[in-house]
């Protein structure tokens, strides 16, 4: 047993020896800092406390293995160094957040040139590669690129970045901290840690002003647009890119460019922007442009118009157009916009009212003097309109429309009717105020058109009296005006009133007819129906002779027409009838002249014809040949006898007659 133990004693002897050796080794290699862990979530700034390349001699950073500083971070994970020689300084990762904006700011670097306000990145702009960006000649102090959004791994030796929520830094020494801090309010101060968001319905604009960069050339005092292309290759979109700004010939100063609705990350180290309210130009004015940068323009005016010079928009100078109604992104600090009204608009001589515009807030009453002698205080209104295309003429003549009113159509207007007043007594110009207005509107017009105004109407109020120079003598007149007038009411009342009683007369005059009046209505009712019964009779008689004389005369004319046409009918059957009746009386006379010489004589014949025709009469009418009745007289002979005694006592005379020798009947 002995031996066994004897044999075990070296060995455990020996291992103990060994771990107390190792124990001692990774004692010394904590201590001395030879292995190192990072998270993944840190960096790990080295700081080399000794080498044998010695110390830097220039700069913060060691490049080239010098003690100090490292240019190179470590990232997450074991590291494995000679003890003691390293100093690790575990930092956070730099993070921004969504939406805002990291400030960052070198110890090493070239210097600043006298000029500069912020470190160019032109050439280095990587932060989290040291080496490079010191190798391509960074330069130290704030720098004009900003970090947006994300995570960096920069190292916080050579860099501190300023953030809304901490400062990211190394610390080197005590008061590191209070100058990184003061810096920071001076960029929240100016909100800078979050991007400009101008939005629409705030109606603002944004005016830059620019802190880095060349000084304005001597007399300018708004910097020129330049870089505002997105076709330029030195667009710098809005400001965002400070070295894109710069590199095409930007200035320093207020910017005469201007940012509009939208987002913009925007170093406020480099550029501050301030929100003005957009410029608007209401329906019934315009706006003249008086711009205080440019170019030097030609005049458009004319050489009619000696008053100043017009130039185009864009010159420096009053633009000869005007801005019309509507929102304009105007930079008030490159000029000014001075409103003129082109709708009809009232200045009113009045001290106790004056119109919305307030052009007339200092006119007051225009005092006159008389022909007689009174001072009364004339209220006047006149109705003015300025073309759109002539404000700029009025702007550049005159600075303002106010002004104008004030230094020339005041005085102007008062002594014109001063001049009136003057030939004029206190009751005319009462009573001649219509052809006083009428005449002032006529012959005023020309002297606004003058003033490149057109002149609408002018309106006389009543003159009055001025309370602080005494009424008594203008109501004196006044009164006696009103006493007049009073008479001559009086005397209209009685001529009225006289009618009155006469109408009054006839009244009751009519009121005793009409109490009469059921029977002087019967009355005349009933000579109005005789009346109208007459004259319907005459009506209807006059249209029956009417009706007669258009009958008979168409009658007439119809008779006539068919007496023409019988006519010429008969006279041809005539015509005809008589060859014929010629041609059968020759033969009848002929035969007649043979039987009247049968019968003895032309007597005889005729006798015998009339015998003849009485006889077939009779036949013919059945009458008989002895009357039915015989009526007889006192004598005893018959008054009338039958046919054919007459016949026979005619028969018996001829030949009684003829034996004699008397001649025949």
């Amino acid at each position: 047993m002995f031996p066994l133990e004897y044999s075990l004693t070296p060995f455990w002897h020996t291992s103990l020896l060994v771990a107390g050796a190792v124990a001692l080794l990774l004692l010394l290699a904590l201590i001395g800092g030879a292995v190192r862990y990072i998270p993944n979530d840190r960096l790990g700034v080295l700081e080399k406390l000794w080498s044998f390349r010695g110390s830097i001699s220039d700069g913060f950073i060691a490049l080239k293995g010098e003690a100090g500083f490292q240019p190179e971070a470590l990232r997450g994970g074991f590291h494995f160094f000679v003890p003691f020689q390293y100093r690790v300084h575990r930092v956070p990762l730099v993070s921004i957040p969504q939406g805002q904006i990291g400030y960052v700011y070198a110890r090493d670097g070239f210097a600043l040139a006298p000029e500069q306000t912020l470190a160019s990145n032109e050439t280095a702009s990587d932060f989290e590669d040291l080496r490079g960006f010191l190798q391509k000649g960074g330069q130290k102090g704030p720098q004009r690129k900003v970090l947006r959004e994300g995570v960096y791994a920069i190292n916080l030796a050579q860099f501190v970045v300023l953030t809304a929520a901490r400062n990211y830094a190394v610390a080197l020494s005590p008061n590191d901290n209070e100058l990184f801090t003061r810096t920071a309010a001076i960029i929240g101060a100016r909100h800078g840690f979050e991007p400009i968001v101008i939005k629409d319905e705030q109606d603002v604009i944004g005016v830059v002003t620019v802190h880095d960069g060349p000084a304005l050339r001597e007399g300018e005092i708004i910097a020129p647009s330049v870089g505002g292309e997105t076709a330029d290759p030195n667009f710098h979109n809005n400001f965002q890119n400070p070295e894109a700004f710069l590199r095409a010939g930007g200035y320093r100063g207020r910017q005469h460019q201007v940012l509009v609705d939208g987002s913009y990350y925007i170093n406020r180290l480099f550029a501050t922007v301030e929100l003005v309210q957009k410029t608007i130009i209401d329906v019934g004015t315009v706006g003249v442009v008086v711009s205080y940068t440019g170019a030097s323009g030609v005049d458009v005016s004319g050489v009619d118009y000696r008053h100043g010079e017009l130039v185009a928009p864009g010159c420096r100078g009053v633009w000869s157009k005007p801005l019309l109604p509507g929102k304009y992104a105007f930079n008030t600090y490159a000029g000014k916009i001075i409103t003129v009204p082109t709708t009809n608009f009232v200045l009113k001589w009045t001290a106790d009212s004056t119109g919305p515009h307030r052009l007339d807030e200092n006119l007051s009453e225009i005092g006159l003097i008389t022909k007689d002698a009174f001072e009364p205080l004339m209220p006047l209104s006149v109705v003015v309109h300025i073309d759109y295309m002539k404000a700029p003429l009025v702007v550049q003549r005159f600075g303002d429309v106010k002004r104008l009113v004030e230094q020339t159509l005041d005085p102007m207007v008062s002594a014109y009717f001063k001049n009136i007043g003057q030939t004029k007594t206190l009751i005319q110009l009462l009573q001649e105020r219509a052809d006083i207005q009428s005449r002032s509107s006529e012959e005023m017009r020309a002297k606004f058109a003058a003033y490149s105004l057109d002149l609408q109407e002018v309106l006389i109020g009543t003159p009055r009296a001025d309370k602080e120079r005494g009424a008594s003598a203008i109501e004196l007149i006044l009164t006696q005006l009103r006493e007049r007038q009073i008479a001559v009411e009086k005397v209209e009342t009685y001529r009225l009133q006289e009618a009155a009683a006469a109408q009054e007369r006839s009244l009751r005059e009519k009121q005793a007819i009409a109490e009469q009046q059921a029977s002087i209505t019967a009355s005349s009712l009933a000579i109005q129906l005789r009346e109208n019964e007459g004259k319907a009779r005459l009506a209807q008689t006059r249209q029956e002779a009417e009706t007669i004389q258009v009958t008979a005369k168409a009658n007439a004319e119809r008779a006539r027409l068919e007496g023409l046409g019988e006519a010429d009918r008969i006279r041809a059957i005539g015509f005809a009838d008589a060859e014929k009746i010629k041609a059968i009386g020759l033969a009848q006379a002929e035969a007649t002249e043979k039987q009247v010489e049968a019968y003895g004589g032309p007597q005889y014949q005729l006798n015998s014809t009339v015998l003849l025709r009485f006889a077939e009469a009779i036949e013919n009418g059945k009458l008989p040949l002895v009357p039915g009745i015989v009526v007889g007289g006192g004598d005893g002979r018959a008054n009338g006898g039958g046919l054919v005694e007459m016949l026979l006592a005619m028969l018996v005379s001829e030949k009684e007659q003829a034996r004699k020798g008397l001649p025949q009947p």
